[in-house]
Protein backbone atom coordinates (compact mmCIF):
# COMPACT_ATOMS: atom_id res chain seq x y z
CA UNK A 1 0.00 0.00 0.00
CA UNK A 2 2.83 2.29 0.97
CA UNK A 3 5.92 2.69 -0.96
CA UNK A 4 7.70 4.92 1.95
CA UNK A 5 7.26 4.15 5.66
CA UNK A 6 6.08 7.13 7.19
CA UNK A 7 7.99 6.19 10.39
CA UNK A 8 11.43 6.48 8.96
CA UNK A 9 10.11 10.25 7.36
CA UNK A 10 9.25 11.03 11.08
CA UNK A 11 12.99 9.93 12.13
CA UNK A 12 14.29 11.37 9.38
CA UNK A 13 12.81 14.87 10.21
CA UNK A 14 14.04 14.46 14.06
CA UNK A 15 17.35 14.17 13.20
CA UNK A 16 17.15 17.21 10.97
CA UNK A 17 16.07 19.11 14.19
CA UNK A 18 18.09 17.78 16.32
CA UNK A 19 21.02 18.97 14.11
CA UNK A 20 19.77 22.20 13.45
CA UNK A 21 18.70 22.72 16.86
CA UNK A 22 22.41 22.90 18.20
CA UNK A 23 22.28 26.92 17.93
CA UNK A 24 20.78 26.49 21.17
CA UNK A 25 24.32 25.51 22.23
CA UNK A 26 25.33 28.89 21.06
CA UNK A 27 26.32 29.75 24.93
CA UNK A 28 28.82 27.26 25.29
CA UNK A 29 30.84 29.14 22.62
CA UNK A 30 30.41 32.54 23.76
CA UNK A 31 32.98 32.42 26.56
CA UNK A 32 36.00 30.28 24.58
CA UNK A 33 35.04 33.28 21.52
CA UNK A 34 36.03 36.13 23.73
CA UNK A 35 38.69 34.35 25.23
CA UNK A 36 40.61 33.79 21.61
CA UNK A 37 39.24 36.98 19.95
CA UNK A 38 39.04 39.73 22.64
CA UNK A 39 35.30 40.55 21.28
CA UNK A 40 33.46 41.66 23.64
CA UNK A 41 30.19 40.02 25.07
CA UNK A 42 27.60 42.02 23.44
CA UNK A 43 29.07 41.70 19.81
CA UNK A 44 29.12 37.67 20.44
CA UNK A 45 26.13 37.67 22.04
CA UNK A 46 24.38 39.56 19.36
CA UNK A 47 25.13 36.17 16.86
CA UNK A 48 22.95 33.89 17.77
CA UNK A 49 19.67 36.91 18.04
CA UNK A 50 21.08 36.99 14.30
CA UNK A 51 20.62 33.46 13.80
CA UNK A 52 17.08 33.03 15.48
CA UNK A 53 15.67 36.34 13.56
CA UNK A 54 17.34 35.14 10.27
CA UNK A 55 15.33 31.66 10.95
CA UNK A 56 11.94 33.33 11.42
CA UNK A 57 11.91 35.88 8.38
CA UNK A 58 13.56 33.31 6.18
CA UNK A 59 11.37 30.80 6.82
CA UNK A 60 8.35 32.66 5.15
CA UNK A 61 10.07 32.71 1.74
CA UNK A 62 11.03 29.45 2.38
CA UNK A 63 7.79 27.98 2.92
CA UNK A 64 7.07 28.38 -0.21
CA UNK A 65 10.05 26.68 -1.44
CA UNK A 66 9.02 23.84 0.60
CA UNK A 67 5.70 23.88 -1.49
CA UNK A 68 7.23 24.63 -4.91
CA UNK A 69 9.99 22.20 -5.05
CA UNK A 70 9.86 19.71 -2.18
CA UNK A 71 11.66 18.72 1.66
CA UNK A 72 13.97 16.97 0.20
CA UNK A 73 15.66 19.89 -1.91
CA UNK A 74 15.08 22.29 0.49
CA UNK A 75 16.64 19.96 3.74
CA UNK A 76 19.18 19.85 1.46
CA UNK A 77 19.60 23.63 0.79
CA UNK A 78 19.55 24.01 4.31
CA UNK A 79 22.53 21.33 4.66
CA UNK A 80 24.80 23.33 2.75
CA UNK A 81 23.66 26.59 4.31
CA UNK A 82 23.97 25.66 8.05
CA UNK A 83 26.67 23.30 8.18
CA UNK A 84 28.71 25.99 5.75
CA UNK A 85 27.65 28.89 8.08
CA UNK A 86 29.32 26.62 10.66
CA UNK A 87 32.58 25.63 9.20
CA UNK A 88 32.90 30.04 8.23
CA UNK A 89 31.89 30.78 11.96
CA UNK A 90 35.27 28.93 12.70
CA UNK A 91 37.24 30.57 9.79
CA UNK A 92 36.05 33.80 11.20
CA UNK A 93 37.34 32.66 14.44
CA UNK A 94 40.50 31.95 13.03
CA UNK A 95 40.75 35.08 11.35
CA UNK A 96 39.35 37.15 14.16
CA UNK A 97 36.98 39.03 11.85
CA UNK A 98 33.87 39.82 13.15
CA UNK A 99 31.18 40.77 10.00
CA UNK A 100 32.73 36.93 9.11
CA UNK A 101 30.75 35.61 12.04
CA UNK A 102 27.58 37.45 11.75
CA UNK A 103 27.82 36.22 7.95
CA UNK A 104 28.69 32.68 8.94
CA UNK A 105 27.19 31.76 11.84
CA UNK A 106 23.98 34.82 11.86
CA UNK A 107 22.57 34.85 7.91
CA UNK A 108 23.59 31.68 6.17
CA UNK A 109 23.19 29.48 9.24
CA UNK A 110 20.21 31.48 9.84
CA UNK A 111 18.87 31.29 6.94
CA UNK A 112 19.71 27.16 6.76
CA UNK A 113 17.93 27.21 10.25
CA UNK A 114 14.95 28.47 8.57
CA UNK A 115 14.92 26.38 5.56
CA UNK A 116 15.29 23.25 7.93
CA UNK A 117 12.81 23.80 10.37
CA UNK A 118 10.19 24.74 8.13
CA UNK A 119 11.02 21.56 5.69
CA UNK A 120 10.32 18.30 7.79
CA UNK A 121 6.89 19.66 9.43
CA UNK A 122 3.86 19.82 6.94
CA UNK A 123 5.49 16.75 5.34
CA UNK A 124 4.96 14.92 8.53
CA UNK A 125 1.79 15.81 9.59
CA UNK A 126 0.93 14.95 5.70
CA UNK A 127 2.02 11.47 6.99
CA UNK A 128 0.26 10.90 10.25
CA UNK A 129 -3.37 13.10 8.93
CA UNK A 130 -5.23 11.90 12.37
CA UNK A 131 -2.62 12.66 15.02
CA UNK A 132 -1.44 15.89 14.01
CA UNK A 133 -0.52 17.35 17.29
CA UNK A 134 1.84 14.02 17.89
CA UNK A 135 3.23 14.29 14.57
CA UNK A 136 4.29 17.82 14.83
CA UNK A 137 5.30 17.58 18.22
CA UNK A 138 7.85 14.80 17.58
CA UNK A 139 9.08 16.41 14.62
CA UNK A 140 10.16 19.94 17.01
CA UNK A 141 10.92 18.01 20.08
CA UNK A 142 14.31 17.26 18.28
CA UNK A 143 14.74 20.86 17.73
CA UNK A 144 14.52 21.49 21.71
CA UNK A 145 16.66 18.23 22.98
CA UNK A 146 19.37 19.14 20.39
CA UNK A 147 21.37 21.25 22.89
CA UNK A 148 21.51 18.26 25.38
CA UNK A 149 22.81 16.47 22.91
CA UNK A 150 25.53 19.11 21.07
CA UNK A 151 26.58 20.98 24.35
CA UNK A 152 28.66 18.19 26.05
CA UNK A 153 29.94 17.13 22.23
CA UNK A 154 31.24 20.50 21.83
CA UNK A 155 32.59 21.19 25.00
CA UNK A 156 34.74 18.10 24.82
CA UNK A 157 35.86 19.03 21.07
CA UNK A 158 36.69 22.68 22.46
CA UNK A 159 39.22 21.40 24.93
CA UNK A 160 40.35 18.46 22.78
CA UNK A 161 40.59 19.83 19.50
CA UNK A 162 40.62 23.63 20.16
CA UNK A 163 37.54 25.55 19.51
CA UNK A 164 37.90 26.84 15.39
CA UNK A 165 38.65 22.86 14.36
CA UNK A 166 35.21 22.46 16.60
CA UNK A 167 33.43 24.18 14.33
CA UNK A 168 35.38 22.68 11.25
CA UNK A 169 33.81 19.47 12.70
CA UNK A 170 30.97 19.85 13.62
CA UNK A 171 30.16 21.60 10.38
CA UNK A 172 31.48 19.11 8.46
CA UNK A 173 29.34 16.15 10.69
CA UNK A 174 25.97 18.69 10.05
CA UNK A 175 26.70 18.80 6.44
CA UNK A 176 26.60 14.79 6.29
CA UNK A 177 23.86 13.90 8.50
CA UNK A 178 21.64 16.50 7.28
CA UNK A 179 21.84 15.30 3.73
CA UNK A 180 21.57 11.57 3.87
CA UNK A 181 18.68 12.32 6.37
CA UNK A 182 17.00 14.76 4.10
CA UNK A 183 16.76 12.21 1.18
CA UNK A 184 14.88 10.46 3.23
CA UNK A 185 11.77 13.63 3.98
CA UNK A 186 9.50 13.06 1.01
CA UNK A 187 5.98 14.04 0.80
CA UNK A 188 3.06 11.16 0.19
CA UNK A 189 2.14 10.35 -3.40
CA UNK A 190 -2.09 10.67 -3.84
CA UNK A 191 -2.49 7.74 -3.74
CA UNK A 192 -0.82 7.27 -0.17
CA UNK A 193 -2.36 10.47 0.53
CA UNK A 194 -5.91 8.76 0.40
CA UNK A 195 -4.99 5.28 1.60
CA UNK A 196 -4.13 7.72 5.25
CA UNK A 197 -7.31 9.25 5.00
CA UNK A 198 -9.24 6.04 4.40
CA UNK A 199 -7.29 4.49 7.64
CA UNK A 200 -8.19 7.14 9.71
CA UNK A 201 -11.27 7.20 12.18
CA UNK A 202 -12.84 10.17 11.06
CA UNK A 203 -11.96 10.19 7.16
CA UNK A 204 -13.14 13.85 6.67
CA UNK A 205 -11.45 15.20 9.59
CA UNK A 206 -8.34 13.28 8.50
CA UNK A 207 -8.37 15.25 4.62
CA UNK A 208 -5.57 17.44 4.10
CA UNK A 209 -6.46 17.67 0.75
CA UNK A 210 -8.55 20.78 1.43
CA UNK A 211 -7.27 23.80 2.49
CA UNK A 212 -7.34 27.72 1.47
CA UNK A 213 -4.03 29.21 -0.15
CA UNK A 214 -1.77 30.67 2.03
CA UNK A 215 -2.18 33.74 0.30
CA UNK A 216 -5.89 34.20 1.39
CA UNK A 217 -5.22 33.05 4.79
CA UNK A 218 -3.34 35.69 5.04
CA UNK A 219 -6.31 38.15 4.34
CA UNK A 220 -7.93 36.65 7.65
CA UNK A 221 -8.14 38.22 11.18
CA UNK A 222 -7.65 34.61 12.62
CA UNK A 223 -4.45 34.44 11.26
CA UNK A 224 -3.26 37.29 12.78
CA UNK A 225 -4.48 36.88 16.26
CA UNK A 226 -3.03 33.62 16.53
CA UNK A 227 0.63 34.95 15.02
CA UNK A 228 -0.07 37.30 17.95
CA UNK A 229 -0.78 34.59 20.65
CA UNK A 230 2.41 32.97 19.09
CA UNK A 231 4.27 35.61 19.18
CA UNK A 232 3.53 36.67 23.30
CA UNK A 233 4.20 32.93 24.08
CA UNK A 234 7.76 32.74 22.54
CA UNK A 235 8.64 36.49 23.45
CA UNK A 236 8.02 35.80 27.06
CA UNK A 237 9.18 32.26 26.95
CA UNK A 238 12.57 33.70 25.33
CA UNK A 239 13.09 36.76 27.97
CA UNK A 240 12.97 33.89 30.56
CA UNK A 241 15.45 31.62 28.81
CA UNK A 242 17.97 34.23 28.84
CA UNK A 243 17.90 35.31 32.97
CA UNK A 244 17.04 31.60 34.23
CA UNK A 245 20.48 31.30 36.18
CA UNK A 246 20.41 34.69 37.80
CA UNK A 247 16.74 34.74 38.30
CA UNK A 248 17.39 31.66 40.16
CA UNK A 249 19.82 33.22 42.16
CA UNK A 250 17.97 36.58 42.87
CA UNK A 251 14.31 35.05 43.41
CA UNK A 252 15.06 31.82 45.11
CA UNK A 253 18.85 32.20 46.59
CA UNK A 254 19.97 29.14 44.66
CA UNK A 255 23.92 29.39 44.11
CA UNK A 256 26.09 29.59 41.09
CA UNK A 257 26.61 26.12 40.58
CA UNK A 258 22.93 25.37 41.35
CA UNK A 259 21.25 27.62 39.22
CA UNK A 260 23.35 26.58 36.32
CA UNK A 261 22.58 22.94 36.81
CA UNK A 262 18.88 24.16 36.30
CA UNK A 263 19.40 25.79 33.37
CA UNK A 264 20.60 22.21 31.36
CA UNK A 265 17.47 21.00 33.01
CA UNK A 266 15.09 23.10 31.77
CA UNK A 267 15.95 22.05 28.47
CA UNK A 268 14.40 18.13 29.07
CA UNK A 269 11.09 20.26 29.88
CA UNK A 270 11.27 22.73 26.49
CA UNK A 271 12.02 19.41 24.38
CA UNK A 272 9.18 16.96 26.73
CA UNK A 273 6.48 20.28 26.27
CA UNK A 274 6.53 20.66 22.78
CA UNK A 275 5.73 16.23 22.38
CA UNK A 276 3.46 16.04 25.46
CA UNK A 277 1.10 19.31 24.77
CA UNK A 278 0.97 18.62 21.40
CA UNK A 279 -0.39 14.98 22.06
CA UNK A 280 -2.95 16.47 24.05
CA UNK A 281 -4.27 18.76 21.68
CA UNK A 282 -5.20 15.38 19.29
CA UNK A 283 -7.64 14.72 22.33
CA UNK A 284 -9.27 17.68 23.24
CA UNK A 285 -8.22 20.09 20.72
CA UNK A 286 -5.62 23.04 19.47
CA UNK A 287 -8.09 25.43 21.03
CA UNK A 288 -8.63 24.17 24.90
CA UNK A 289 -4.85 22.93 25.05
CA UNK A 290 -3.82 26.65 24.01
CA UNK A 291 -5.93 28.12 26.96
CA UNK A 292 -4.73 25.27 29.35
CA UNK A 293 -1.11 26.21 28.11
CA UNK A 294 -2.02 29.96 28.79
CA UNK A 295 -3.46 29.49 31.75
CA UNK A 296 -0.88 27.58 32.85
CA UNK A 297 2.05 30.16 32.21
CA UNK A 298 -0.10 32.77 34.07
CA UNK A 299 -0.22 30.93 36.81
CA UNK A 300 3.33 30.08 37.11
CA UNK A 301 4.55 33.41 36.59
CA UNK A 302 2.93 34.89 39.48
CA UNK A 303 4.08 31.79 41.02
CA UNK A 304 7.17 33.26 40.76
CA UNK A 305 6.36 36.28 41.70
CA UNK A 306 5.13 35.81 45.43
CA UNK A 307 6.83 32.48 46.07
CA UNK A 308 9.97 32.37 46.57
CA UNK A 309 11.46 28.95 47.60
CA UNK A 310 13.63 27.21 45.32
CA UNK A 311 11.54 23.84 45.06
CA UNK A 312 8.74 26.48 44.13
CA UNK A 313 10.99 28.28 41.18
CA UNK A 314 11.95 25.55 39.48
CA UNK A 315 8.25 23.62 39.07
CA UNK A 316 7.37 26.47 37.94
CA UNK A 317 9.63 26.99 35.07
CA UNK A 318 9.86 23.69 34.38
CA UNK A 319 6.41 24.21 33.73
CA UNK A 320 6.65 27.62 31.72
CA UNK A 321 9.28 25.98 29.91
CA UNK A 322 6.65 23.08 28.45
CA UNK A 323 4.50 25.46 27.61
CA UNK A 324 7.39 27.78 25.79
CA UNK A 325 8.22 24.88 23.96
CA UNK A 326 4.28 23.71 23.24
CA UNK A 327 3.96 26.78 21.21
CA UNK A 328 5.86 25.76 18.17
CA UNK A 329 4.57 22.41 17.94
CA UNK A 330 0.99 23.28 18.32
CA UNK A 331 1.49 25.84 16.09
CA UNK A 332 1.38 23.93 12.87
CA UNK A 333 -1.58 21.42 13.21
CA UNK A 334 -3.86 24.55 14.67
CA UNK A 335 -2.92 26.33 11.36
CA UNK A 336 -4.28 23.09 9.69
CA UNK A 337 -7.35 22.79 11.70
CA UNK A 338 -7.97 26.59 10.81
CA UNK A 339 -6.80 26.79 7.08
CA UNK A 340 -6.72 23.18 5.51
CA UNK A 341 -3.06 21.75 4.89
CA UNK A 342 -3.06 22.45 1.14
CA UNK A 343 -0.49 24.91 1.74
CA UNK A 344 0.76 24.58 4.96
CA UNK A 345 4.39 24.78 4.67
CA UNK A 346 3.85 28.19 3.36
CA UNK A 347 1.55 29.55 6.05
CA UNK A 348 3.96 27.87 8.80
CA UNK A 349 6.68 29.91 7.34
CA UNK A 350 4.45 32.93 7.58
CA UNK A 351 3.54 32.74 11.05
CA UNK A 352 7.30 32.04 11.80
CA UNK A 353 8.07 35.33 11.57
CA UNK A 354 6.92 36.01 15.20
CA UNK A 355 9.97 33.97 16.02
CA UNK A 356 11.72 36.53 14.50
CA UNK A 357 10.31 39.40 15.96
CA UNK A 358 10.45 37.66 19.10
CA UNK A 359 13.68 36.66 19.36
CA UNK A 360 14.76 40.55 19.75
CA UNK A 361 11.44 41.79 21.62
CA UNK A 362 11.33 39.27 24.41
CA UNK A 363 14.84 39.76 25.69
CA UNK A 364 15.08 43.21 25.90
CA UNK A 365 12.04 43.67 26.97
CA UNK A 366 13.21 41.89 30.00
CA UNK A 367 16.25 44.10 29.82
CA UNK A 368 14.59 46.65 29.97
CA UNK A 369 12.19 46.64 32.72
CA UNK A 370 15.13 44.95 34.74
CA UNK A 371 17.26 48.13 34.41
CA UNK A 372 14.10 50.36 34.92
CA UNK A 373 13.57 48.77 38.52
CA UNK A 374 16.93 46.80 39.38
CA UNK A 375 14.32 43.59 39.95
CA UNK A 376 12.80 40.74 37.89
CA UNK A 377 9.54 42.09 39.39
CA UNK A 378 8.36 44.17 37.06
CA UNK A 379 9.11 41.54 34.62
CA UNK A 380 7.02 39.37 35.76
CA UNK A 381 3.90 41.28 36.03
CA UNK A 382 4.31 42.62 32.61
CA UNK A 383 5.19 38.62 31.29
CA UNK A 384 1.74 37.85 32.71
CA UNK A 385 0.16 40.28 31.76
CA UNK A 386 1.01 39.84 28.26
CA UNK A 387 0.08 36.18 28.84
CA UNK A 388 -3.17 37.60 30.13
CA UNK A 389 -3.89 39.27 26.92
CA UNK A 390 -2.87 35.92 24.92
CA UNK A 391 -5.33 33.83 26.64
CA UNK A 392 -8.37 36.58 25.75
CA UNK A 393 -7.26 36.30 22.07
CA UNK A 394 -7.27 32.45 22.22
CA UNK A 395 -10.72 32.47 23.64
CA UNK A 396 -11.47 35.14 21.35
CA UNK A 397 -10.29 32.36 18.44
CA UNK A 398 -11.70 29.58 19.79
CA UNK A 399 -14.96 30.61 18.69
CA UNK A 400 -14.42 31.34 15.07
CA UNK A 401 -15.46 29.21 12.69
CA UNK A 402 -12.45 26.41 10.25
CA UNK A 403 -12.02 28.70 7.56
CA UNK A 404 -11.37 25.26 4.81
CA UNK A 405 -13.66 23.82 2.57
Amino acid sequence: MFKTNRYLVAISGVILHLMLGSTYAWSVYRNPIMEQTGWSQSAVAFTFSLAIFCLGSSAAFMGRLVEALGPRLTGSLSAFLYAGGTILSGYAIEQKELWLLYLGYGILGGIGLGAGYITPVSTIIKWFPDKRGFATGMAIMGFGFASLLTSPIAQYLIVHVDLVNTFYILGLAYFLVMLVVSQFIKRPTAEEQAALTALSKDSKKADLSRGIKANAALKKSEFYILWLIFFINIACGLGLISVIAPMAQDLSGMSVEAAAVIVGFMGIFNGFGRLIWAAISDYIGRPWTFVSLLVVNIAMTLALLFFHQSWIFVTAMALLMTCYGAGFSLIPPYLSDLFGAKELAALHGYMLTAWAMAALAGPMLLSFSYELSGSYTWTLIIFAGLYLVALLLMLILRKRPLLHS
